[in-house]
């Protein structure tokens, strides 16, 4: 049985946190130099494990120790980070699996291990989420997101480009024969504290649908254009919002607007073009297609009203991925061995996960630790250390119990 030093993997994240962190929150946006800062130093701890280290043609970062079984066990998480993020969003997921590794220097593992940084999971540079693990599992359509920029008019396939991945091989990055996928994560909610509980096993990922939706109307003067002439594109897609929110309370998912765009965008004109994205979530195919039906109809009906045109642009859709169920039983098991908890808790993420896109594939399963407030994608996010040391230990017992269970006969 590996030996783990849980502690080493506080000590990692702090560490972490010191380099790409600070006041104003993680700064570990992807394909930038403070992610290859991120980056260079988990190939640094990854040189205390036995790991052989490659980068495939997606921009994900594998480290494998060869085992008694060529099955494998696949375990990480990603270590870009929002701007102005948590010290623990992802990177959690990537110091424990670490962990794993080291924990087995010296020895051979039962079933052949495989540590994960993915590329790009946070999509917050781009709009694209998981575009590593969409890359290697074969989700990925290049001519979906070539068109996709960021705040500094970067194009996707340049950013990529400087960190010597091309956009049209990135599909190249096949996923190896996975026997499973474990991945540890913060939950990033409310629930786990509201219950009083650190940590729970994940049953699935909500389905996302995100769009980008430009309302057109008519510059004119702010002073001298009646109220009832206006054809205001912002007020437009303000009602747009609203309307989005009601939807998701009424349907039982999320539903958020992200970005918000007006032009001209000056104090005395009225705005000709606004351009927003929509979030929209959920947790069953039915309820997220009944949301995007809301607000398509709301959408053509609010610019009817206000005399402006509306245009959809799709950036991207997941359909709700539910996890492994026996994969599932096991991360309840190792969640109640550690806490005595004879029934640990069972949650649906709400925020994507990497997972989701292995899941389409091979066996999969998350662990949750608690998050203090449900805060998260914010520098103040923050989990109780005693709940950091409960998660991560199930995760270790996760990890042994699935290994054990794929290396029998």
């Amino acid at each position: 049985m590996p030996s783990y030093d849980w502690e080493r993997s506080l000590t990692d994240l702090k560490e972490l946190a010191d380099l790409t962190g600070g006041p104003e929150g993680a700064r570990r946006l992807a394909w930038s130099e403070d992610w290859r800062t991120a980056r260079e130093w988990l190939l640094k701890k990854l040189e205390e494990t036995d790991a052989s280290v490659e980068r495939d043609v997606a921009g994900n970062l594998w480290a494998t120790v060869p085992g008694e079984s060529e099955k494998i066990v696949v375990v990480g998480s990603h270590i870009d980070a929002v701007p102005h993020g948590g010290w623990l969003d992802g990177c959690l997921g990537v110091c424990a699996a670490l962990e794993v590794l080291r924990a087995h220097k010296g020895e051979t593992p039962k079933v052949t291990l495989k540590l994960i940084d993915w590329a790009d999971e946070e999509g917050a540079r781009f709009g694209r989420s998981l575009l590593g693990s969409s890359a290697a599992a074969g989700t990925l359509v290049p001519d979906e997101v070539r068109h996709l920029k960021d705040a500094q008019g970067i194009t996707l396939p340049d950013a990529l480009a400087e960190n010597g991945v091309d956009l049209d091989t990135m599909g190249e990055a096949e996923l190896p024969e996975i026997a499973a996928y474990l991945e540890l994560h913060i939950e990033q909610g409310p629930r786990l504290e509201e219950a009083g509980k650190p940590a729970a096993a994940v049953i699935g990922c909500f389905g996302v649908e995100r769009h980008s939706i430009t309302f057109t109307g008519k510059a004119s003067h702010a002073g001298s254009t009646p109220m009832n002439l206006r054809r205001d594109a912002f007020l437009a897609a303000a009602r747009f919002g609203l309307a989005a929110r009601e939807s998701a309370i009424e349907r039982g998912g999320v539903a958020t607007i992200g970005t918000v765009t007006a032009e001209p965008g000056i104090p005395t004109i009225i705005n000709q073009r606004c351009e927003v994205t929509l979030d929209q979530r959920a947790f069953t195919p039915e309820q997220l297609k009944d949301m995007l039906a809301d607000v398509k109809a709301a959408a053509d009906r609010i610019a009817d009203e206000d005399g402006v045109s509306v245009e959809w642009k799709r950036i991207w859709q997941i359909d709700p991925i539910p996890f492994d169920s026996r994969l599932v039983d096991l991360a309840a098991q190792a969640v109640g061995e550690i806490t005595g908890d004879e029934d640990p808790p069972r949650l649906p993420s709400g925020a994507l996960h990497d997972a989701a896109e292995v899941a389409r594939r091979y066996p999969t399963v998350m662990v949750f630790s608690s998050s203090i407030d449900g805060v998260s994608h914010n520098p103040t996010e923050d989990t109780k250390e005693e709940d950091l040391r409960v998660a991560l230990r199930a995760y270790g017992r996760l990890y042994d119990l699935t290994a054990g269970m794929i290396s029998e006969p």
